[in-house]
């Protein structure tokens, strides 16, 4: 899900947060625990009841993958959802990949060999007949 164009510039601080660290995959604890901080400081400042520090917010941001600018303003890159994959389809995708690929580069090899051969159309060659 994408948010494109949307404005959260009418949004708290507080609700910028929460929709970063959603969007993040992360839970309360998950983040506070990444940011070093109390699950109830985290909570706090995605309800508006608490200041955030200058130092923490940039920290912060990095964490929930946006810029401390669109944290504060709403104005910016925001957030795009976390995807999340099962390890086991993951390999499966990762082996499905591997194979297009290798199939694809013996296609290109075939066509490179059928492009050079129009392009140095092999010489007839004149055999001479016994007579």
């Amino acid at each position: 899900m994408s948010h494109h164009h949307a404005d959260f510039s009418a949004d708290t601080l507080g609700g910028r947060i929460s929709l970063a660290r959603e969007f993040a995959g992360l839970s309360v604890t998950q983040a506070a625990q990444a940011l070093g901080v109390l699950t109830s400081s985290w909570a706090a400042w995605e309800c508006d009841r608490a200041e955030l520090r200058a130092n923490r917010l940039t920290t912060m941001a990095g964490i929930l993958g946006v810029s401390p600018i669109w944290l504060l303003t709403g104005v910016g890159s925001e957030p795009e959802e976390a995807i999340r994959y099962d390890p086991a389809k993951l390999l499966r995708e990762l082996h499905d990949t591997s194979r297009s690929i290798a199939l694809l580069n013996r296609r290109v090899q075939q066509l490179i060999v059928g492009v050079e051969d129009l392009r140095n159309p092999a010489i007839p060659t004149l055999t001479p007949t016994p007579g």
